[in-house]
């Protein structure tokens, strides 16, 4: 469907030279974010040429025939001698990195996001399904929501006052700064290219969030006039209102969120021209957060973990309540109304762990019951709340031009909802205990049995990616895990060979898993190979050079078609991340390793007669449980199952 452009999100291999991307009021607010979180951390380093290079003719091996090897090597050699055109982008790339605090960040931002136009729904932006819920009322719903508010708010002010714990990797400190750039922040569309802004950022941030239901929008003030957080029973108040006041659904002008960029930067422009309009999408835009209160999962598959991920990542489309969102908004949070809750969030400012992290927090809030409302009976909860100003409805004036805007906006959403299926799960068979107690990595063990997954469906390796954090150093991002190796093939192949005696396939398993391993040691101290190759091309488009024939070769074409889009995002409770695939003929897998299960979201599009999330699922399953096998067999620590 969008090879290069859904590539380009994750990987960066697309680059505009444009030179305005981020507005000027807010161009450097992430950068201003700094504290005593992020102070002493190193600058992002510009790998050795020589270094990345050897690097990638390894990943590239296992996805080309040896003819097509040879004149991947022989561009590569070209490429890095003294005359070629790598060593002088190298100069470039590191003269740079000698100017700025993290030479990648710009462009980063640019090329993986702001300059991606394909829709985010789907595309881009990830869902995470909290723990689900069970709701027999409306108050039950209700008195949910008024709860994460006020979690999600006690988790702000340890933001606002830089309380948030500083985390590490290993004895590594890592930046905090993704955590200072989710409340209030905003993308904003653009006609060729966005931009983001940091409300929460500015000196007057924003004291309310949205709450959306039927389609309507309610502006709320979540604090006081003495600056105090709202209560949970003054919130359930607040919300019970928007409700009463909502019943039948209205215009979905959120649908237009859900467009490509350009369509819906064009929209947008219209939209604005009338001021109550712009009014209204500002109150949106400028919110801490917003709040999407749904009905009953629409069109349910019996699978009730991957009805919450379809409703987390795209609303369940037009007939659904996407039209319920504001999908440029950097977190919304779901509640539906028998218990589906998650949250969907804009991938511009941040990596999964911080938000991970926020959930974390919600839910750990609400066990304790800090928000006090368990202590209140339902008939104080009814009684009225003073000096709180009722919800600001936000009025749109949908012309005839914006109706039509909003029927194409129905028809290509529903295009994406009908092309995307998912098959989330909890496997039981073992966690991560297990793995760590055969003295492996949980997360190399994982990557691998994906790997064998998908060799077992296809009978060939897939370019495989695997996020990476550079948070070890300033305002670190990403890079990419190629977890396609030699020793992963080798172990594929090992293991299905039924001929292969048990201690060969032990042996290869551990050194896949090793590889893999050594891979993540590499990447997460910026010495991956996609980054740096990515500042190579964009420094060769910025000198006003061609790009060089290293970028068009079948090698580094094959390499990074990512058949497998994967990340771990870990959470103290059972919960999951899920979104779509990278390319039209590949699988995305986000997994949460527990200590004895494994929480999976996978995703596959119907459109491609090659792929099946269902499939998946029953061959990652499989390959798990033969690798469980193999190391007991083999004469691993034994584990109960």
């Amino acid at each position: 469907m969008a090879l290069t452009a859904s590539l380009l999100l994750r990987q960066g291999l697309l680059y505009s030279a444009r030179s305005n991307f981020i507005k000027a009021s807010t161009a450097t607010m992430v950068m201003q974010s700094r504290s005593r979180h992020s102070d002493p951390l190193p600058h992002l380093p510009v790998p050795a040429l020589e270094d990345t290079l050897n690097k990638y003719l390894r990943t590239v091996k296992p996805l080309v025939t040896d003819d097509e090897f040879r004149v991947t090597e022989e561009i590569v050699n070209k490429f890095k001698a003294p005359e070629g055109i790598g060593p002088k982008l190298q100069v470039r790339l590191e003269q740079r990195a000698k100017a700025r605090e993290n030479w990648l960040y710009d462009w980063w931002m640019r090329s993986a996001y702001l300059d991606y136009r394909w829709p985010v729904v789907v595309w881009s932006s990830p869902g995470l399904v909290f723990p689900l819920q069970e709701f027999k009322t409306l108050d039950d719903q209700l008195s949910f929501a008024a709860k994460m508010i006020v979690g999600a708010l006690d988790y702000k002010r340890m933001v606002d006052e830089k309380i948030v714990p500083v985390e590490y990797m290993g004895k590594d400190k890592l930046d905090m700064s993704q955590y200072f750039n989710i409340l209030g922040t905003c993308r904003i569309p653009g006609v060729t290219r966005d931009s983001i802004s940091f409300f929460g950022q500015e000196a007057d941030p924003p004291k309310h969030i949205v709450v959306a239901h039927n389609n309507h929008f309610f502006k709320i003030n979540v604090y006081d006039k003495n600056g105090n957080t709202l209560s949970a029973r003054q919130l359930v108040h607040l919300l019970r209102n928007v409700v009463e006041r909502s019943t039948h659904p209205t215009n979905p002008v959120g649908l237009l969120t859900t467009q490509n960029r350009n369509v819906w930067g064009k929209a947008y422009k219209k939209i604005r021209k009338d001021r109550m309009n712009r009014a209204s999408v500002d109150e949106i835009q400028r919110c801490i957060f917003l709040l999407a209160l749904d009905g009953p999962i629409v069109n349910p598959t019996g699978n009730i973990m991957t009805d919450a991920a379809l409703n987390c990542v795209h609303g369940n489309g037009p007939e659904g309540y996407a039209g319920n969102r504001w999908y440029d908004k950097t977190l919304q949070f779901t509640v539906g109304k028998k218990g589906a809750v998650g949250l969907t969030y804009e991938h511009t400012p941040a990596e999964g762990p911080p938000i991970a992290n926020l959930m974390d927090h919600i839910m750990d809030f609400i066990a304790k019951g800090k928000d006090g409302l368990e202590a209140e009976s339902k008939q104080e909860i009814q009684l009225p709340v003073v000096d709180v100003p009722r919800p600001e409805r936000l009025m749109f004036n949908v012309s005839q031009d914006i109706k039509l805007e909003i029927e194409d906006a129905k028809v290509s959403l529903q295009s994406l909802v009908d092309d995307l299926e998912m098959t989330c799960f909890n496997f039981t068979g073992f966690g991560k205990n297990f793995i760590k107690s055969q003295k492996l990595s949980p997360d190399s063990f994982l990557q691998m049995a994906i790997q064998l997954a998908f060799y077992r469906i296809h009978k060939e390796p897939g370019a495989h990616y695997e996020s990476a954090s550079t948070r070890k150093f300033l305002y670190g991002r990403t890079e990419t895990i190629r977890s396609c190796s030699i020793e992963s093939v080798v172990f594929a192949k090992t293991i299905l060979d039924p001929e292969a005696p048990v201690s060969q396939k032990a042996t290869a398993l551990r050194n896949a898993v090793e590889a893999h391993k050594n891979y993540v040691k590499s990447a997460v101290n910026g010495h991956g190979v996609d980054r740096h190759l990515l500042g190579l091309k964009l420094s060769a488009i910025e000198a006003g050079f061609d790009v060089p024939t290293l970028f068009m070769d079948v090698g580094y074409i094959r390499s990074s078609h990512m058949r497998l889009s994967t990340s771990q995002v870990p959470a103290k409770c059972d919960a999951f991340m899920c979104f779509g695939p990278l390319v039209p003929d590949g699988y995305g897998c986000c997994y949460n390793p527990r200590p004895d299960n494994i929480m999976f979201g996978t995703s596959a599009f119907n459109s491609s007669p090659e792929t099946d999330s269902a499939t998946f699922r029953a061959a990652l399953e499989e390959s798990l449980m033969d690798m469980h096998s193999i190391l007991l067999a083999d004469g691993g620590i034994k584990s109960k199952l």
